[in-house]
Order: structure tokens, then C-alpha cells, then sequence
């Protein structure tokens, strides 16, 4: 045998693979520049986003001291349930003291209609005192005028119907005054009298003014800030006590840049993941767009009216509804971080050269309408 190396076989080269990854990389980066300049448009996509729930600061109506503190802090809450006490005990006199006051108005009235029915009949017997003494006149005034009576018997008559007439005057005066006691209506109940309504009213106010001495949750929440709140101490009318955050409406409020509310609207779809709840993602709405933007609303609005003006993408407060709430082991609190993506529904048509390409690579026409 011969030692003789044989000698090397050529390598045969594939031209085919290198023009096949020549082509297939701009392609890729082509359809990828393309899906992006599509659809890119669509989605607005912002982490200036807070939940927010309405918050809610609780006074007393009532002024007085404090006997009872009835929650702790961040005590969850539902409607009607007692935060704390106020001492009672001077409403509860008040009380019964507008009750006595509305008895005497009730025995008042009544006293009015009494007085009127007693003026109404005096004046009844003084009409028929004057009838008789008018009477009484007439005759001594024929016996005067036949000579038959005296002179002074027919002074005497005259002076009684005068009298009488008098009588019966006052007796009129007395019954108006009477009836004018009774509002002008004689027949009214004793409750419609205005001095008894006067009385009720007093009453009403006295009762609230007890009930309101247990002040309770006006909305199922949180309460917080109880620890300023202490037995004995002194609440005036109106002066913050304690905060409830109220659970019961949660949305998210997302400062949205300017150039991306083109094509948004309310009633889109958007999906939200907070912060402190990382892999979770809750499904919303748009539910209103903010009328305006945050510097518009701001305590010392910006000065733009002057020579160093620099100009700022504004951002607009977007309020999002969540469909579906966070299960009990991760409640919602307000002012929690959240990262939004809504979905405008928009998206954008190629442009020309990148359609020409499309065609050339025999992958057609690829037109994108709005889906929205």
C-alpha cells in the first residue's frame, strides 16, 4: 500500500444560505419597523397614573365634649356604624324644654279659641241688648212726642241705647282680636297654628340636634386619622375630627401627554398594573377626559406671557374606571402607583416605499385601516 496522503476534497460552497439570510434579515426588519408604524399609535401607554378614591373629612354638627370614641385606626367601616360620642345630656334638656314650649303653644291656641267663642257670644247678647234698648227708645220717644213721658225718662233711654251700641262695639273688637289670634281662621287645627308650627320646629331642631350627638359613618371605608380624637375633648360645630377614605368607588387617574389624546375617547378599553401588585392587571374603562390640563387647575397657574417662555408637553387628567376590583388579599388604597395602557383602537396606513418593498417580497398589499 501506498503512504501517499490523498489528496483534500474541496469544500463546496452554498451561496443560496448567505443570499437567504441577506434577504430574510432586512425583511424581518422591515415587517417588525412595519408592525411598530402600524400599530405603534394605538396603545397610550403612561405611568403618571394614581388610584384615587374619595376622601371624606367628618365634623359634628353638634358642638360639645367628647364621651366616647368608638373605631381605631384604619378601621374599615360600613355606613351607620357610630365613630364617637358627643355628651348628650344638654341636648336631652333642650329637648324636653322645646317639648314644654310646644304644650303651652297647643294650650295656647286653644285658650284663642276659647277667648273667641266667649267674644262671639258677647257680641250675640249685646246685639240683643241694643235691639231692646233701641226698642226701649223708639217707644219713649212716641210717649215724649204725645206728652205722656217725662223728659227725663227719654234721656235715660237714649243714654242705655248708647250704652249698649258701645257694648256691643267692643264685643265685635273683641271677637276680631280673637279670631286674629287664630291666623283668621277660626276653624284651624291646633298643629297648622303658626305659634304651634313655631313650637314643632324648635322641637324637630332640639331632636336633631340629640341625635346628631352620635356621629357615624356616612359611607362604608377606612377611617384614619383617629388618634387626634380623645375622650373629653372639646369638638366645636364643623371642626374636622376624623378621614374616611371611602372604598366603595375606586378609579385611577392618569396625567396623560397631550399629543396622545388624538384619537381617545371615552368608553375605551385600557388595562392597569399597580405598583404594589406587580403581575397583576385589571381591566378598565375611560370613563371621562379631564376638561383641562393640570396646570390649568393649579393654585399659581404658569406665566406664559413672558420672554424666557419654554414650551412643555401639558398633561391631562384621564379618568379610568376599573371593571373588575382586586381580590380581598390585595385591596386598593388611594394614592397607589399604577402604570396604564389604553387602547385608542387607532392605528396608522404604511407608507409608500414600505408598501413597494412589501409588494416586492410578494407579501402584498398591506393597507391598515382603523380598527376603531
Amino acid at each position: 500500500m501506498s503512504d501517499t496522503p490523498s489528496a483534500p476534497q474541496p469544500v463546496r460552497r452554498r451561496p443560496w444560505r448567505r443570499r437567504l439570510l441577506m434577504g430574510a434579515v432586512p425583511l424581518a426588519v422591515l415587517l417588525a419597523g412595519g408592525y411598530a408604524w402600524i400599530y405603534g399609535s394605538r396603545y397610550v401607554a403612561t405611568d403618571n397614573a394614581y388610584v384615587q378614591q374619595d376622601k371624606v373629612t367628618v365634623s359634628a354638627d353638634v358642638a360639645g365634649r367628647v364621651t366616647a370614641v368608638a373605631v381605631a385606626e384604619n378601621q374599615h367601616v360600613v355606613r351607620g356604624d357610630v365613630l364617637f360620642r358627643i355628651d348628650g345630656e344638654p341636648y336631652r334638656l333642650a329637648l324636653q324644654q322645646a317639648e314644654a314650649a310646644l304644650s303651652a303653644a297647643r294650650l295656647q291656641v286653644e285658650q284663642y279659641r276659647a277667648a273667641f267663642g266667649q267674644a262671639a257670644a258677647d257680641a250675640k247678647g249685646a246685639e240683643e241688648t241694643v235691639a231692646y234698648q233701641q226698642r226701649e227708645f223708639d217707644r219713649q220717644q212716641k210717649l215724649l212726642s204725645s206728652g205722656v213721658a217725662a223728659l227725663s225718662r227719654y234721656d235715660q233711654a237714649r243714654h242705655d241705647l248708647q250704652d249698649a251700641q258701645q257694648k256691643l262695639q267692643s264685643a265685635r273688637q273683641s271677637m276680631e282680636s280673637a279670631r286674629a289670634a287664630l291666623g283668621g281662621d277660626t276653624n284651624i287645627a291646633t298643629d297648622d297654628h303658626p305659634a304651634v308650627r313655631e313650637a314643632i320646629a324648635r322641637r324637630d331642631t332640639a331632636l336633631r340636634d340629640l341625635n346628631h350627638t352620635v356621629v357615624t359613618a356616612p359611607d362604608d371605608g377606612i377611617v384614619s386619622q383617629t388618634g387626634r380624637l380623645l375622650v373629653g375633648q372639646y369638638v366645636g360645630t364643623g371642626i374636622p375630627t376624623v378621614s374616611l377614605v371611602e372604598t366603595g368607588r375606586t378609579w385611577v387617574e392618569a396625567n396623560v401627554k397631550e399629543t396622545d389624546l388624538t384619537h381617545m375617547h371615552t368608553g375605551q378599553t385600557a388595562t392597569v398594573e399597580l405598583d404594589a401588585y406587580p403581575g397583576r392587571r385589571f381591566t378598565a374603562v375611560v370613563d371621562s377626559i379631564g376638561a383641562g390640563t393640570g396646570a390649568s387647575f393649579s393654585l399659581l397657574p404658569a406665566e406664559n406671557a413672558t420672554g424666557n417662555w419654554v414650551k412643555v408637553v401639558q398633561r391631562v387628567p384621564v379618568r379610568l374606571r376599573l371593571e373588575r376590583k382586586t381580590d380581598g388579599d390585595a385591596p386598593l388604597r388611594t394614592g397607589l402607583s399604577a402604570a396604564v395602557e389604553i387602547d385608542t383602537g387607532y392605528v396608522r396606513d404604511l407608507p409608500g416605499p414600505m408598501k413597494g418593498a412589501l409588494a416586492w417580497a410578494g407579501i402584498g398589499s398591506a393597507t391598515a385601516a382603523p380598527v376603531n
